[in-house]
C-alpha cells in the first residue's frame, strides 16, 4: 500500500462537534473523528446527525477521517401549501 492510498468506509454521523468535526460510527462499529472535505464546504453541503456518509481514511491513522460524500436520504414528500390570494 502506497502513501497516497486511502481506505473508504461508510458510516453514520452520531454527533456534531465544534470546529466542523463529526463523530462517525462506521459499519464495523468503530467510532472515528471526521471532518468535511473542502469540496463539501465549498458547495455548502450540510452534514447532520443521522446522515449516512462515506469516509476516507489514511492507513496510518485509523482514528481520523475525511467525509467525502453524504448519501441521499429518503425524501419526504412535499405537500404544497395553499396559495393565498391578495
Amino acid at each position: 500500500m502506497s502513501k497516497e492510498d486511502m481506505i473508504e468506509l461508510q458510516g453514520v454521523v452520531t454527533e456534531m462537534l465544534p470546529e466542523s468535526r463529526f463523530r462517525v460510527r462506521l459499519d464495523n462499529n468503530v467510532e472515528i473523528l471526521a471532518y468535511g472535505s473542502g469540496k463539501m464546504k465549498l458547495h455548502r453541503i450540510r452534514v447532520l446527525v443521522g446522515d449516512r456518509v462515506t469516509v476516507e481514511m489514511s492507513p496510518y491513522d485509523l482514528t481520523k477521517g475525511r467525509i467525502n460524500f453524504r448519501h441521499p436520504t429518503a425524501k419526504i414528500e412535499h405537500v404544497p401549501s395553499p396559495r393565498r390570494r391578495h
